[in-house]
């Protein structure tokens, strides 16, 4: 599916200043993007900022030590418990899901930085955390670089954007969705939301 045949979001949003506003009254915020992107960093400073639980798909959810994944349907049963919260910051993208998180999320940031710039971030990230595991990943995954991982960075936007806006169209017609393309957009935002009240 290309960007022609691509459905259009419905309720996507603009305007940061108008985003800030309703991520501030917002309960539940699921947070996506691509690796090395800042979806966590920013994640982890909303919950802050507005004393949101912080919920993890990869520390949570997906990865158990060693880099091994859970089962499909115990990953659904963490997301359903987690899901249940009144007031969430959740990190992390996995269109099969969006089924069961979206029906229940008040607010979408897709976090949609250009590829090499998401190289880059998965790529000091490393330099930062090698051989230790970061706090937004489960234990026993030590952070690691591969040509597999770069190329999974390099090919998303091809591979999971129709995915992810098909997802959005079908689970979350009526949830706001801002997307962020930019390390500026993402710092205006954030000074917004600092300065709310």
């Amino acid at each position: 599916m290309d960007q022609m045949t691509m459905p259009a979001l419905r309720n996507e949003i603009d305007d940061l200043a108008q985003a800030a506003d309703r991520i501030r009254r917002a309960n539940r915020i699921l947070v996506m993007g691509c690796s090395g992107g800042g979806k966590s960093t920013l994640s982890l400073q909303i919950a802050a900022r507005f004393g949101l639980a912080y919920v993890s798909i990869d520390r949570d959810v997906l990865w158990l030590p060693g880099w091994k994944q859970r089962d499909k349907a115990e990953q659904r049963a963490i997301i359903l418990s987690k899901i249940a919260g009144e007031r969430w910051v959740m990190d992390g993208t996995n269109p099969s899901t969006f089924d069961i998180r979206l029906p229940r999320t008040d607010f979408v940031i897709w976090v949609r930085m250009p590829r090499l710039l998401c190289i880059w971030g998965a790529v000091s990230r490393w330099v930062k955390w090698i051989g230790r595991t970061r706090p937004e990943m489960a234990p026993g995954c030590r952070e690691k670089v591969d040509w597999e991982f770069l190329r999974f960075i390099w090919t998303v936007e091809e591979k999971f954007t129709p995915r992810v806006v098909t997802g959005l169209v079908e689970h979350g017609p009526d949830v706001p969705v801002l997307q962020l393309t930019s390390r500026r957009q993402m710092r205006r935002l954030l000074d917004l939301l600092a300065a709310s009240v």
